[in-house]
């Protein structure tokens, strides 16, 4: 098992802790699916992966349709992913991703939380090459075998396959998302859960004095309601 099976580990323990949190930034995600590829899952591939992560995450099925109906409200302003990068104390890097309908006050909100714990917020480009776009699954592991699924998906530029008490994980190249997805849906393998992670290719320990200065970078900008993913550079 390798750095993605270890970076899965540490985000578990933290990564979404509040349920209505979680709730938030799904619809984000349901709304932009929506506004990019219609409301029919059925033709649209990533309103499917979304649907089957809030499905996951125990999202109310009301709850769902209530976000696929907003998203065809032409009233709604439409959100924008936005990549923001920089440094806490201490040398570690940082990338937010954000879904915001205001961008102005998205940026102004992550540079005061960079400057008031002492970090920078950076230019684009400054630290992103220090993180691997990568795409995941997750599947349940009955009925499979995981060396021989694992010979299959190399064929997909699969990184790492590993099982562990949720079930199978497949790590893989963000861009090889769209055909992984389609061969598990054309194999009627039931797909639990996907999604996009950037992994650190070289981590920071600090001590826990100094670690608990990115802590308290990292949960202001998680708290964040225009925040959708954090990630950084520091050993969990």
């Amino acid at each position: 098992m390798g750095r993605a099976f270890e970076f899965r580990k540490a985000r578990k323990m933290k990564r979404w802790s509040a349920m209505a949190k979680t709730f938030t930034r799904l619809g984000k995600d349901i709304v932009m699916a929506v506004k990019e590829g219609g409301p029919d899952p059925e033709t649209n591939s990533k309103l499917r992966a979304v649907i089957q992560n809030a499905k996951s995450a125990n999202m109310p099925k009301d709850n769902v349709e209530r976000a696929i109906k907003r998203a065809s409200d032409k009233s709604l302003g439409d959100y924008k992913t936005v990549l923001y990068e920089g440094y806490a104390p201490h040398g570690i890097a940082i990338l937010v991703e954000t879904a915001t309908d205001n961008t102005n006050r998205t940026v102004a909100n992550i540079r005061s939380y960079f400057n008031k714990c002492d970090g920078n917020l950076g230019t684009s480009g400054s630290v992103e090459f220090m993180f691997d776009h990568t795409c995941n699954f997750r599947i349940a592991s009955e009925g499979i075998d995981v060396e021989e699924l694992e010979l299959e998906m190399i064929d997909f530029g699969a990184e790492e396959v590993f099982e562990d008490e949720d079930g199978i994980m497949i790590y893989a190249p963000f861009q090889n998302f769209g055909d992984i997805q389609k061969f598990f849906e054309e194999r009627k393998i039931e797909i639990e859960s996907s999604g996009f992670d950037r992994i650190p290719q070289v981590t920071k320990t600090l001590p826990d004095e100094l670690k608990e200065d990115v802590e308290k970078l990292l949960e202001k900008i998680e708290d964040d309601d225009d925040v959708q993913n954090v990630y950084h550079t520091m050993n969990e």
